[in-house]
Formats: C-alpha cells, structure tokens, sequence
C-alpha cells in the first residue's frame, strides 16, 4: 500500500469514526468504545495500536495490521473483512473472522478462540496459539497451517481442503466431517479425530485419545504413532495405514490394510459392515 494518510497517536470512539476512510497508515492510535471504528473501507494499515469498541473492522477491502491489541471488548471485531494480513499481534476477544476471503495471520495469539475463523476462505497460519473457545476454523476452506498450537475445543468442523503442519492440538472432536485433510508432523490429543470425514492423510503424526478415526472413508496414515491409552481405533473406516510401534485396539474397520509393530487386540464382531476385508497385519509378517 503506498501513497498513505498517516493519523498517528490519536484517539477514536463513538460510532464509526473511521467509516468509508481509505488508504490510511494508522500507528499508535486507540479505538476507546462505541462500535465499528473502521468499516466499510479499503488499503488500511494499522501498527501499534489497541482496539477495545465492539465490531472495529467490519467490510475493509485490503488490510495490515502489526503488533496490535484487540481487547476483550472488541468481541466479533473482524468480519467480512478481505485481503486481511495480521502480524505479532494478540486477540483477547472471541468471535474473530467470519466471512473472509484471503486471511493471513503470523505469530498471533488469541487468547479466547471461541466461534473464531468462521466460513472463511483462503486462510494461511504461521505460529498461532489458540486457547479456549467452541468451533474454531468451522465451515471454512483451503486452508493452511505451519505452527499451531490449540487446546479450543472442536477446532476445525465441516472444513474442506486443510493442510497442516508442525501443530500441537489438544481438543475433542477435531477435523469432524472434513474433507481433503492432510497432517504433517503434528500431535493430536483428543476423542474422536477426524469421524465421518473423506480423505485423510495423516503422516508422522502423534495420536491420543478414544474412538479415533471413526467413520473416516479414504483414510491414509504413514509413519505414525498411538499413545497407549488409544482404543476403538478404525471403527467403520477404510484405511490404510502404516503404524510405528503399538496400537492398544483396532476394532470393525471396514477394509484396507493396517500393519503395526504390535497389537494388543482386534475386536471383529458381529457389528462390522461390509466388505469387512481388511487385512491387519504385524510388520513383517507374510
């Protein structure tokens, strides 16, 4: 963005102050209260500054932000909102970034991650934290993430087209009923990763919880591993898969193959469903 009006070190409050602004540089300034501060604008830039109103950035056609602060009251602050890149900032309040297409955040953390990344589209994450909060990243696509780590419950839902790397997740629920899912190098803490989902990946992955990887179809696992307390595992699925060391129980896949080092047990029981052909396997056996 060049040519921009600089307002620097002010303070703004009251409804929209900054409303239709655009090409503007904003360093040190302060949204006190009131709501939707900066809406309905285009090429903003915003460093140094602190954010506390309800709704400050709502309909912004292109915008920057670096080392801001969006207090607990500016709840829902960053809607509909396109062409957004967020750096070395913290987010205090929840509901964060809702219909948005091209969202790029790096080195940001948000501290209630509650409802936050909804239906968004073309979103890339670098060294993010999310902590607490319901549903983040739900109904939103073509998303990719190198760096997250995340104890928010029910983290990616109905989510298409996801790529993740390097992530530490601690949740329940997690990458329920996705479609187009690869993991990278990632631990996964928590029930029922990844149930009634469609093709996904998971390679060099640390898994724990119960009842993983239920109901997934096309599912795929290179070079991982299962805590011990993992039970109930392929329920329902079709799978491929390639486990380092133990895996405590398998039970009802519907068919692929699964080779480990070992296995406490497999339960096949009267509830599998057809083709009920998979083939499971010690490596290295014939």
């Amino acid at each position: 963005m060049n040519n921009l009006h600089l307002i620097k070190d002010k303070e703004f409050g009251g409804e929209r102050p900054l409303f239709a602004r655009h090409d503007l540089r904003l360093e040190g300034i302060t949204i006190t209260d009131g709501e939707s501060g900066i809406k309905q604008c285009q090429n903003i830039e915003a460093y140094d500054s602190r954010f506390y109103g309800k709704y400050p950035w709502w309909h912004v056609d292109g915008a920057y932000i670096e080392n801001c602060y969006f207090a607990l009251g500016s709840r829902s602050a960053i809607w509909y909102t396109n062409h957004l890149v967020m750096k070395n900032s913290r987010i205090d309040g929840p509901k964060f970034f809702r219909e948005m297409d091209g969202l790029e955040l790096e080195n940001v953390k948000i501290t209630d991650a509650d409802e936050t990344f909804w239906r968004c589209k073309n979103v890339k994450v670098k060294n993010v934290q999310l902590h607490g909060g319901t549903y983040p990243f739900m109904f939103s696509e073509n998303i990719y993430v190198d760096g997250l780590e995340s104890d928010s419950k029910y983290v990616f839902q109905y989510c298409k087209n996801v790529e993740v790397h390097n992530a530490k997740i601690l949740t329940k629920d997690s990458f329920w009923e996705c479609e187009n899912v690869t993991i990278y190098d990632s631990e996964l803490d928590g029930e029922y990763l990844a149930w009634h989902s469609k093709n996904v990946r998971l390679v060099n992955c640390h898994l724990a919880g119960e009842q993983l990887l239920c109901y997934t179809q096309n599912l795929v696992l290179e070079n991982c591993t299962f805590d011990r307390m993992c039970d109930r595992v392929f329920e329902y699925s079709t799978v491929e898969a390639d486990i380092r060391g133990h895996i405590e129980n398998i039970k009802n896949p519907t068919s692929g193959h699964i080779t480990a080092d070992s296995i406490g047990s497999i339960t096949i029981d009267e509830n599998v469903r057809q083709p009920n052909n998979c083939v499971i396997s010690l490596r290295g056996e014939q």
